[in-house]
């Protein structure tokens, strides 16, 4: 049993308003959610905004799109956004179990933007409930693609991909059976030390790892995308939205950004999506899916590009990559402790606390601890999942002081 990849039978976008709900509001893909539904006043009406620790923002933005409850997952600023709220009608909450009752509010469409393991639970409570869940949230299928999965299928619900990535290879799967594929490849813009040497690597600041050359993201996502943990994460998110084996998803560095999947099918047709390198469009299609919207995004120019370039990603370079294949391979926990491990460790580094090289090397020390500890089971339900997460980051933190050491 799998996930739908159609609504509900008689639901059609432009019958009535849709209602959302978008969790992760105030974060840059929440940003460019709201700048489209701006744009499409009475198209979509917004049930429910969440934030995490932005009690000020999100008051605002609630205001702003007319949403009928905002919580905040902090719940020590419930106070501050219920006040922020005083005389707008809007219902305010705060806490983890408020984030739950945002995704299970009664809106169609649900988008999960929540940043890290945060987003695992309230993710899962809107699949369970049936609905559309755009899922923008990495950590849901990382940490727990299996069981989200199958919870989903169970629930009727339809889960879309909003990673401009899998949004791609969903878009061009369209061309033809699910049986007929031979492989998806995923691209990959290379970041920012692209062709930086192995040395000029090990050196690489803070500063210098947040250039992304060609997109706008949060610092977390940005920094992955430098090591191509990123990248590492999408293969082990399109194995379970697309029910795919490990050597059936394959990566490519494409500097452009222009192409961002492709598919193969079984009679050697490669049938690809292309965009300039702007969220709003994988997200207009989730938006309006099965229908479309007019979109704000710049029009490609392919004249004005000229060249598009490939080259296979070097895991000597970039070992990131290769850490994130094993663990799929590996199964079980082990991309859930993958995950935990370089969540600490983007964060060490953001924090100047690790080189950007010991990122890797903290996540792959923790990788291969956690099999003695027994963090690498399968996980049975969520509190499982996030008790992986708990533990591996735990075993992460241990591990730091040898591999900061080491990095520096």
């Amino acid at each position: 049993m799998k996930a739908k990849t159609a609504v509900k039978p008689g639901f059609r976008a432009a019958d009535s308003e849709r209602s959302v709900t978008l969790l992760g509001a105030t974060g840059s893909i929440g940003a460019s959610t709201v700048d489209l539904i701006k744009r499409e006043r009475g198209r979509y009406r917004v049930e429910a905004v969440s934030a995490n620790t932005n009690a000020a923002a999100l008051a605002a933005l609630a205001r702003e799109v007319g949403a009928r409850f905002a919580a905040v997952g902090d719940e020590r600023l419930y106070g501050e956004l219920k006040s922020a709220l005083s005389g707008s009608g809007i219902d305010a909450a705060a806490g983890e179990g408020a984030l739950v009752e945002a995704a299970q509010r009664p809106a169609q469409w649900v988008i999960g933007a929540i940043t890290g393991a945060a987003g695992l639970r309230p993710s899962l409570a809107a699949a369970e409930r049936g609905a559309i869940v755009a899922l923008a949230n990495k950590e849901t299928l990382v940490c727990a693609g299996s069981l989200f999965m199958r919870r989903a299928a169970e629930a009727g619900a339809t889960v879309l991909p909003v990673d401009s990535e899998h949004n791609a290879l969903f878009q061009a799967m369209s061309a033809g059976r699910r049986e007929d594929v031979r492989r998806v490849i995923l691209t990959a813009s290379g970041g920012p030390f692209r062709t930086w040497t192995k040395a000029q690597i090990r050196a690489a600041t803070l500063e210098q790892a947040l250039k992304h050359p060609n997109w706008s993201m949060g610092p977390k996502v940005t920094i992955d995308s430098a090591t191509l943990m990123n990248k590492g994460l999408e293969v082990i998110e399109a194995y379970h939205l697309f029910a795919l084996k490990p050597d059936e998803i394959d990566v490519v560095v494409h500097a452009q950004s222009v192409i961002h999947g492709l598919v193969e099918f079984r009679d050697g047709s490669f049938i690809a999506q292309l965009g300039s390198p702007d969220m709003r469009i994988p997200i207009a299609h989730c938006l309006a899916w099965p229908e479309r919207i007019d979109g704000p995004a710049p029009r490609l120019d392919l004249a004005q590009v000229a060249t598009l370039s490939f080259e296979h990603p070097d895991l000597e370079r970039f070992p990131a990559l290769g850490l994130a294949r094993r663990a799929l391979e590996a199964g079980g926990g082990a991309p859930t402790v993958l995950n935990a491990a370089n969540e600490v460790a983007v964060g060490e580094f953001l924090a100047k606390r690790l080189g950007f090289v010991g990122i890797s090397s903290l996540v792959e020390a923790t990788l291969a601890a956690a099999v003695g500890r027994g963090l690498t089971r399968e996980p049975t339900s969520v509190d499982d999942a996030l008790a992986i997460d708990h533990d591996s980051r735990l075993l992460t933190r241990e591990l730091l002081p040898e591999i900061a050491a080491k990095a520096s």
